[in-house]
């Protein structure tokens, strides 16, 4: 276990360093355990046992906890981003996963530890007289400096739409909140990519007819398209792609399934066209995934590496998004350990956060070029 005091001023500091001179899911399948897929020879996995204590791994400083103790009893599905001097998070939370009283929290870092957590969204439909729960948030800052919450309401992810807030000021005001187009659901649950011309290109799925991935885009901050399908659900049942933009122009999505095994499809002409949906090597326990395009040109993915159940949580680094190489445990012990969110900020340092056991949400902080990383062969991770 990671001894937090011994970590906190390396913690604290990490965040410091942000201050840069001149710097401007699914109802059912998320609240009982994944069923285990059949067996593939093709992409052997084991269960991960770290004889080691978690905390000496290289390329880790440590992790803590958004709050002691959150205000509600259960939280999930966490989203993070750098803002000016600091970084920010957003959860839902509420009785459970599902509830009416479920709506979206925020939490503030800018070097003096996180801020109490406040309701920053909720479901509340005044005219109809109702509140609907929350799901899903994904926070951005746009290169205009634009802090942007995407959320889902609604009563389950069948009929959930999609709502989006703006701030100006990183997120200590937020504008009124705006619902996205009919069948729009913004990223369902990752960050997005701004393309050259200022275009959300975001990785989106439903899951009324079949669980199947689409791509949505934000034009101009004014008007949405999407793309068609990019998968058959007789296929692969897949949601929650992560976009990683390679430095050659490629984009890869990776996709959550319930087939066993992460799938991928590639675009070469900034997410216009997608190549067929295929399993890659690395399992899935049909949980979300995320990860980032490091400043390096590796791309880095946080995810749980096993067939079953939501731990261990694992980081991998790839040069090519198709040969991965084992990087860092994150958690091995039983419980659940889902849903990351991960980014890149300007200090270089990686930040995730991360469900930790519905209870609260973790906060960790890697040094990208301090790991040492091992090939994952034929989907099994080195022992």
């Amino acid at each position: 276990m990671i001894r937090y005091l011994k970590y906190a001023t390396a913690l604290t500091l990490a965040t410091v360093f942000l201050v840069l001179p001149g710097s401007g899911v699914s109802q059912e399948t998320d609240t009982k355990p994944a069923q285990p897929a059949p067996a593939e020879p093709s992409a052997k996995t084991v269960e991960i046992d770290v004889a080691n204590s978690l905390e000496h791994q290289a390329g880790m400083y440590g992790g803590e906890m958004i709050a002691e103790k959150m205000p509600v009893a259960g939280v999930h599905a966490s989203t993070i981003e750098e803002i000016e001097g600091g970084i920010v998070t957003a959860w839902f939370g509420g009785a459970e996963e599902g509830a009416y009283d479920v709506v979206i929290w925020m939490s503030r870092n800018e070097g003096s530890g996180w801020s109490a957590p406040k309701p920053v969204a909720d479901g509340v439909d005044t005219a109809k007289r109702i509140q609907y729960p929350c799901w899903n948030p994904v926070l951005f800052r746009q290169s205009s400096g634009t802090l942007l919450l995407f959320y889902k309401v609604g009563p389950n992810p069948r009929q959930w739409w999609g709502m989006m807030k703006k701030s100006s000021d990183d997120g200590l005001t937020w504008g009124k909140p705006i619902r996205l187009p009919d069948g729009y659901v913004g990223p369902v649950k990752n960050k997005p990519i701004e393309l050259a011309n200022g275009t959300l290109l975001c990785g989106s799925s439903l899951e009324d007819a079949g669980w199947r991935v689409h791509m949505e885009r934000y034009v101009q901050n004014r008007y949405w398209n999407k793309t068609k399908p990019l998968n058959s659900p007789l296929d692969f049942a897949a949601i929650q792609p992560t976009l990683l933009a390679y430095p050659d122009g490629s984009i890869q999505a990776l996709c959550r399934t319930k087939s066993g095994r992460l799938t991928d499809c590639w675009s070469s002409d900034n997410g216009q066209k997608w190549t067929r949906m295929k399993r890659t090597q690395l399992p899935n326990p049909n949980a979300g995934a995320d990860g980032t395009v490091l400043a390096d040109g590796r791309a880095l993915l946080v995810y749980n590496h096993t067939r079953r159940g939501r731990s261990p949580l694992n980081v991998s680094v790839s040069r090519d998004g198709k040969t991965w190489d084992a990087a860092l445990v994150l958690e091995n012990q039983p419980g659940e350990f889902s849903y990351p969110a991960v980014i890149q900020t300007s200090d270089g340092n990686v930040h995730v956060t991360y469900t930790h056991n519905r209870t609260n949400i973790k906060h960790v902080v890697i040094d990208p070029a301090k790991l040492a990383t091992r090939p994952i062969v034929e989907g099994q991770w080195p022992q």
